[in-house]
């Protein structure tokens, strides 16, 4: 069920909104405040809760902004674009937008879009897309075309999937419409072309969408007055050939066909959408919220100052132009289901009125004291205890979902698995996720064919499971070499044993990088390796002077470099470059940090091949050196492997396979980087428990002896 409350008008100051209206509403990093943009010079900042402006900047007379103001999430600052090709950066403190930061675009900008968790992105006219931190390091860079002559952009939106950027835009070409998707963890465009069905004819009038993990639903309004829905896949199977994609209706006749002013239409959730129009030819525009789950209109609003055919939202508010004042209309909207739909939803009771129960012994005549009732009372009962029995599932939604796992295909299991995990979670909710678990694996079993990775993905991510609750599923994605689910099992199950972490460190150390590079890995624990050279040569010659401390001329075995033939500045490049692609080092870092007992553990590590043992020590001293240039002793990103358990799959590696590692060539050089290694840590450390001790006799010196109002020099020799 929706409800739209009370508006109210976010400020009274007149907007210079042009025929078409504003240039758009956008969200600053508060939750609470909003950036204005109008159709002439001014951008303003709106907080809500208090229907004020908090700062107003314009463009100095003669400039025009031609981009709405976003809000750099990343920094706190605002952006935006006037005359078509200047960019303007500011914050809160600034007052004049003449004076803040300026640069100058060789093309010219369609739009600039910015979501929390990543950096804002620049979409050209033409179709090209920069990040704003690289064109802001060279804001005269070539800006190549993407679209055909002719074709203008129309709308444009902007997802995280995956927690990767997705951009979608569409464009428009003598009445044909298409759909590009611009992946920015693959770098892939692809291209839809839009067919518009029976009626090619008709205008598409405003665009919507929504993303889930799988299909981006791209809605639209069209001029006939109806909604169409189009999936767009968002991991194409041909990337690179102009696919066509057909619509479907999903609600028909919602605003009026020929309706003379502008309509919009917004996605709310995955089952509301709302539009802005007139229902019929001769009545005032509307603001309504349907569902298009069942096809239904849960509420409306009319409006009868009229609006410019716009409408944004954010959070659980709703924002147009009614009549010359942005207007703001906060909304509700619950679950979906068909109680809701249909109004039978129990809602809260005024004092004092007598509330009925749910549960009603049809056996007993109600609203009367009557110990019998006459048939035409039977008849009436009856009949609305069908209605009622109509209304309720037969089953549990649990069962239901059971039920359907065993029988129905992958897409249709991965819909309902979806609608369950968005229900309320009841008491039962972890064993009804363990059951799915099992009778998913168990299908699996049965039938090869069988594999719906993306729902055990999804159940994976409830943080409900772990390995003894379903031990088939991690042996089920070693067959299928599944490395993204392998991964997501070592971050989220606590009990995995270490027969099969070895397993999985197989494969992470096996697989081609052809193979990763079509596979979608969690980054999160990986940097960037790639390192300036410049900086490279400054890190080798501190590290050739003094190493964590120590200088590598007092070790014993420096000779050793004088037996090997590489050069020294192949040595340099090669611990300065990183041994496996990113990717695997996502996959090598979910190892590092699973818990094992080691006693367990090095068994299993005697059966993993000596090469790769090889590239996995490689690895770790190529992390023990990016360590090492940090005085904190840590790596950068979010949830990177730690010193500790470097240094701990160091000793575990050589421990299992030394005999094994020393007999090939190849690894030499490694072996005596990593002596040198370990014999600057014992230097490192014996100097250091050299100073405690001093430190501490220091300590008990100054605790015996009490020197009041005498004056002393003492000198203390630490060697």
């Amino acid at each position: 069920m929706a409800a739209l409350e009370e508006e109210f008008t976010l400020s009274s100051v007149v907007l210079s909104a042009g025929p078409e209206g504003l240039l758009g509403v956008e969200q600053s990093d508060k939750t609470d405040q909003f950036l204005v943009t109008d159709s002439g010079r001014t951008v303003i900042l709106y907080k809500v809760s208090d229907q004020k402006p908090l700062g107003s900047w314009s463009v100095k007379q003669g400039q025009i902004i031609t981009c709405p103001a976003v809000c750099n999430f990343q920094t706190g600052e605002y952006v935006v674009v006037h005359d078509n090709k200047v960019l303007r950066i500011w914050n809160n403190e600034d007052v004049n937008l003449d004076k803040v930061f300026k640069a100058t675009l060789s093309a010219e900008v369609y739009r600039i879009l910015s979501v929390q968790g990543t950096e804002p992105l620049v979409l050209f006219k033409e179709g090209a897309v920069r990040g704003l931190e690289a064109l802001l390091a060279d804001p005269q860079q070539k800006i190549e075309t993407v679209i055909s002559d002719e074709e203008v952009i129309k709308w444009t939106k902007y997802f995280i999937v995956f927690r990767h950027p997705v951009l979608v835009f569409i464009t428009e070409k003598h009445g044909n419409y298409f759909a590009y998707v611009q992946m920015f963890n693959s770098r892939i465009l692809t291209k839809y072309t839009l067919l518009l069905g029976q009626d090619e004819n008709s205008v598409i009038k405003s665009f919507t969408a929504s993303v889930d993990r799988k299909f981006i639903s791209l809605m639209s309004l069209s001029s006939d007055g109806c909604i169409y829905e189009t999936l767009i896949p968002i991991r194409p199977a041909d990337p690179g050939k102009n696919q066509s994609l057909v619509k479907s209706l999903l609600l028909k006749a919602v605003v009026s066909g020929n309706a003379r002013n502008g309509v919009a239409l917004t996605a709310l959730d995955q089952d509301h959408v709302a539009v802005l129009g007139s229902p019929l030819a001769a009545s005032k525009e509307c603001l309504s919220v349907w569902n298009i789950k069942f096809q239904t209109l849960q509420t409306s609003k009319e409006l009868p100052q009229g609006t410019s055919g716009q409408l944004w939202y954010y959070g659980e508010h709703l924002f147009m132009l009614h009549g010359k004042s942005l207007t703001v209309i906060p909304y509700k909207c619950e679950v979906s289901s068909l109680a809701g739909a249909l109004g039978k939803l129990k809602h809260s009771q005024d004092p004092g009125t007598h509330v009925v129960s749910h549960f009603v012994n049809w056996e007993t005549p109600q609203g009367c004291g009557l110990g019998f009732q006459n048939s035409e009372q039977s008849r009436r009962i009856l009949r609305r205890r069908k209605i009622e029995v109509s209304l309720q599932p037969e089953v549990p939604p649990s069962k239901q979902l059971l039920s359907t796992i065993m029988k129905d295909s992958e897409k249709h299991i991965e819909v309902e698995v979806r609608k369950f995990l968005a229900l309320k979670q009841t008491p039962d909710f972890h064993t009804v996720i363990g059951d799915t678990v099992t009778g998913l694996l168990e299908r699996c079993k049965a039938e090869p064919s069988f594999y719906p990775r993306n729902c055990l993905m999804q159940l994976i991510q409830t943080h409900v499971l772990s390995y003894s609750l379903c031990p088939d599923l991690m042996e089920i994605a070693l067959k299928k070499k599944d490395v993204q689910l392998l991964q997501l099992c070592l971050q989220q199950f606590p009990d995995i044993p270490e027969s099969v972490t070895c397993a999985c460190l197989k494969i992470f150390l096996s697989i081609g990088d052809d193979s990763l590079q079509e596979t979608d890995v969690n980054m999160e624990s990986v940097f960037d390796c790639s390192i300036n050279s410049v900086h490279d040569e400054k890190m080798e010659e501190q590290t050739e002077i003094l190493q964590n401390g120590f200088n590598p001329e007092e070790d014993k075995c420096n000779n050793c470099d004088q037996e090997l033939n590489k050069k020294p500045q192949d040595e340099t490049k090669e611990s300065t470059s990183c041994p496996v692609v990113h990717k695997r080092a996502a996959l090598l870092n979910a190892i590092l940090h699973s818990a094992y007992s080691e006693t367990f553990l090095l068994p299993h590590l005697k059966d993993i091949p000596a090469q790769h043992i090889t590239l996995f020590l490689k690895y770790l001293y190529f992390l023990y050196l990016k360590c090492s240039e940090n005085a904190t002793m840590t790596l950068p990103g979010i949830h990177p492997p730690t010193l500790n358990q470097i240094m701990d799959w160091i000793c575990l590696l050589l421990d299992a396979n030394f005999t094994v590692v020393v007999m090939m060539p190849e690894a030499k050089r490694l072996l005596v980087n990593l002596y040198k290694l370990v014999k600057s840590q014992i230097s490192v450390y014996s100097e250091l428990n050299k100073i405690e001790v001093s430190f501490r006799e220091l300590q008990k010196l100054n605790q015996e002896k009490n020197n009041r109002g005498l004056y002393s020099i003492e000198v203390l020799e630490l060697f």
